[in-house]
């Protein structure tokens, strides 16, 4: 009996040992898991920034005013008989008066 006993006892503390300290382990596990978790997340936010992307595009391809309004705002483009003004702020540098 005591040979069974310790034979168990060998064979509980191998499963343990792996259990705790092999491949694919307890520790392992929890690192994949909060990789994973990290990974949805970046995720999450890229399929938002894609959302937003194929609402702009699915604009540009309907609506002539988003066309209109990217063109005056990336492009500094105006319409016909229309007056632009520029307002350039004044340097209050100190030391240069």
């Amino acid at each position: 009996m005591r040979v069974f006993t310790a034979i168990l006892l060998v064979l509980l503390a191998l499963l343990q040992y792996r259990l705790w300290f092999g491949k694919n382990s307890v520790p392992d596990y929890l690192a994949l898991k909060e990789e994973v978790a990290r990974q949805q997340e970046s995720n999450d936010k890229l399929k938002q920034r894609n959302k937003l992307l194929y609402a702009d595009t699915d604009d540009l391809k309907l609506g002539l005013e988003a066309i209109e309004e990217r063109a005056r705002n990336e492009l500094g483009m105006i319409k016909e008989n229309e007056t632009f003004f520029r307002i350039i702020p004044k340097n209050n540098v100190k030391g240069s008066q």
